[in-house]
């Protein structure tokens, strides 16, 4: 691999990270067309998964492609959907050379786009930046290879780890300037999680707002009952936004007719000990619908049920200079954690001022990491 591999390579994640949220259950892939070394087509998956990376930027290449270096982020689809393959749109194009960055483990292609190139007289490099690609596509990978999506955790807290006071006033923690950093991170996922608590408490709308014009995630609340607010914003707007709802058999037909009523799309799910809803088997159900990226925003008692089943990928907290003592409201629920070695681990990835608080990006560390 040489220096220019990795550069055009790194350009090209740069591109798929505009796709983030828009285009499950696709990949968000980046592609470049390099010739004589300067780039002649760019492009990235767009909004529903369709057109693919590959075709935008040989469609911007034209005639150009004939001869040149193409760098994308995902082997090329080998297998025919609601598009053609993309190795056979590179095949005609006439390119004399891909570098992929990682092989697609879908068993659709699964090194068959990279054979396919390579029968055609293509010279194909893989491997190119697979570490980042790895961090690029973690949620398409997760799906595929774990049967559910990536789960990022979102906890907004005071100094001392506390969501709301003792009376429950949660609004606002954090200032203007973290909020807006939160829509920026829901606009990334798929999908916007939390828990019927959350949702009864504070009523959100979990849309993306003050960013323009954006394609909205799937709105998602575990609730067993769907005893959630009926008058609220979530039954308002579930005709406009896409609204799921997980439940348990605990849930009477009358309220599931109510809130299909409403738009919403309900969910049943299996439910663990004291009937709470399994929150591992709603991640495999809400990856077979093809989310790939689940943003949660809480409560307390969903982030426990999480990171106690060793469910979270990425963890951000937002910390506000406050401290709201022990009567306070934990981000966290009780996790039955006797040892420190049982305690779920991250490694940090990240610190920022936002605003007047602080952001800390954090990735998932196995269980029994020692780091002493």
């Amino acid at each position: 691999m040489g220096a220019d591999d990795a550069r055009w390579m790194r350009l090209a994640l740069s591109l798929g990270a505009r796709g983030d949220g828009n285009t499950w259950p696709n990949p968000a892939v980046g592609c470049v067309v390099v010739r004589a070394g300067r780039i002649v087509g760019r492009g990235w998956t767009q909004p529903g998964g369709r057109p693919h990376a590959e075709v935008m930027a040989l469609a911007q290449a034209g005639a150009a492609a004939q001869g040149a270096t193409v760098y994308v982020t995902l082997e090329p689809c080998a297998h025919q959907g609601q598009t053609p393959p993309c190795a056979d749109a590179l095949v005609a194009a006439g390119v004399a050379r891909v570098v992929m960055a990682l092989r697609d483990p879908d068993p659709r292609t699964d090194g068959g786009g990279a054979a396919r190139l390579r029968a055609a007289g293509i010279i194909v490099t893989e491997d190119v930046e697979a570490d980042a690609a790895r961090r690029s596509h973690a949620g398409f990978l997760s799906r595929v290879q774990r049967g559910r999506p990536m789960v990022t955790l979102k906890l907004a807290t005071s100094f001392d780890g506390r969501i709301a006071t003792g009376t429950g006033e949660s609004q606002w923690i954090t200032g203007p300037e973290a909020r807006r950093a939160v829509h920026g991170l829901r606009l990334r996922h798929d999908a916007v999680m939390v828990g019927a608590g959350t949702a009864r408490a504070d009523d959100p709308m979990l849309t993306v707002r003050g960013l323009g014009a954006v394609r909205q995630p799937v709105r998602v609340v575990l609730s067993r009952r769907l005893d959630l607010p009926r008058d609220g914003q979530l039954a308002r707007t579930a005709g406009d936004v896409p609204v799921w709802l997980v439940h348990g058999e605990q849930a009477s037909a009358e309220a599931v007719a109510f809130w299909e009523g409403c738009g919403a799309r309900c969910l049943r799910c299996e439910t663990a000990s004291a009937g709470q809803i399994d929150v591992a088997a709603a991640l495999r159900g809400l990856g077979d619908l093809g989310l790939t990226r689940v943003f949660c925003e809480g409560g307390g008692a969903l982030a426990a049920s999480l990171l106690g089943g060793d469910l979270v990928d990425a963890l951000v907290g937002f910390t506000a200079g406050l401290a709201l003592g022990a009567e306070g409201q934990p981000g966290i629920a009780a996790l039955g954690v006797a040892r420190l070695e049982e305690a779920p681990r991250f490694s940090l990835g990240d610190v920022r001022a936002i605003g007047g608080d602080v952001m800390t990006a954090w990735s998932r560390m196995p269980r029994g990491t020692d780091r002493r």
